[in-house]
């Protein structure tokens, strides 16, 4: 199994990125997918969350209203889309795939993880 992140860089506050993590060597359409971030000296974070289909999504308060999590099944893909970023938002992005029926926020309950994408925000 492997989940290739990617999109990450530097932008201005203010500024949008979109994220991508392609997965390979799994089932994708049979996951959960989610996307953690951890800053420099701080724990990994939740971040965003969508079910199998894409009809359930769940957003941590940090960033509900700027960022969106989708997938396209067809491609083994998952995307965040991110927006008005702020300074705050810079850290390593994960996607991650778990094997619950339903969206979850818990890094334990995530059975593969991605080798992260940084994201720098400056004011």
């Amino acid at each position: 199994v492997q989940l290739q992140a990617s999109g990450g860089g530097l932008v201005q506050a203010g500024g949008s990125l979109r994220l991508s993590c392609a997965t390979s060597g799994m089932t994708f359409s049979g996951y959960v997918m989610g996307w953690f971030r951890q800053a420099p000296g701080k724990e990994r974070e939740f971040v965003a969350a969508i079910n199998w289909i894409g009809s359930s999504t769940y957003y941590a308060d940090s960033v509900k209203g700027r960022f969106t999590i989708s997938r396209d099944n067809a491609k083994n893909t998952v995307y965040l889309q991110m927006n008005i970023l702020k300074p705050e938002d810079t850290a390593v992005y994960y996607c991650a795939a778990s094997a619950y029926t339903s969206v979850v926020v818990s890094t334990t309950k995530y059975d593969y993880w991605g080798q992260g994408t940084l994201v720098t925000v400056s004011s």
